[in-house]
């Protein structure tokens, strides 16, 4: 197997880090290479904001105030952003074109994102894609300072991966049964 399919096949979601976490200088070089992903029309209909500190506090205040959650649930919800010291947010920032579709630029922004997290982890570090129902509220938009022609997709939960951590732990497909060839399939 090549070290390509290794690395791939062994990754894995890490939702405990620890408070270690790359640079923004380390994270220049891997975005430029998740930037290779296909992307129709080569628009770059995406966007990558980092979230550290006070940013993350202030994204836990968002959550809150979209959800409404009082009392030890606020507490809780404003929690979430602070479970690892870096956040990036993977964001979809559509352009104008006659021949790209919203859709088609979604998938190029989500390839950058799951890009980025494989390389991430091929580079050491514990990464966790997150998302949730409040991912695109106003308050949560707001505090990204989204244009009306960008969509949240979510969060990568970034930092050191915790000594003892389980290594990738996926349950086996048969691959048969998700590729098919289109002669085999039955006339529609």
């Amino acid at each position: 197997m090549s070290a390509v399919l290794d690395a791939l096949g062994g990754r894995r979601s890490h939702s405990k880090v620890t408070a270690a976490t790359p640079t923004h200088e380390d994270l220049l070089p891997l975005v430029a290479v998740a930037a290779r992903v296909a992307d129709h029309g080569a628009l770059r209909p995406w966007r990558l904001i980092e979230l550290r500190g006070d940013a993350r506090r202030r994204l836990g205040d968002a959550l809150v105030a979209a959800s409404g959650a009082t009392g030890t649930d606020a507490t809780s919800l404003a929690g979430k952003p602070l479970r690892a010291e870096l956040l990036i947010a993977i964001v979809a920032s559509r352009r104008e074109s006659d021949k790209v579709a919203a859709w088609e630029q979604d998938a190029a922004a989500a390839g950058v994102g799951h890009m980025l997290s494989l390389l991430l982890a091929d580079a050491g570090w514990g990464v966790m894609w997150r998302t949730g129902p409040l991912a695109r509220t106003a308050p949560v938009r707001d505090v990204h300072r989204l244009a009306d022609s960008e969509e949240l997709l979510g969060w990568l939960y970034v930092g050191g991966v915790p000594e003892g951590a389980k290594t990738g732990v996926r349950q086996v497909i048969d691959p048969a049964e998700f590729l098919g060839v289109l002669s085999a399939l039955p006339p529609a």
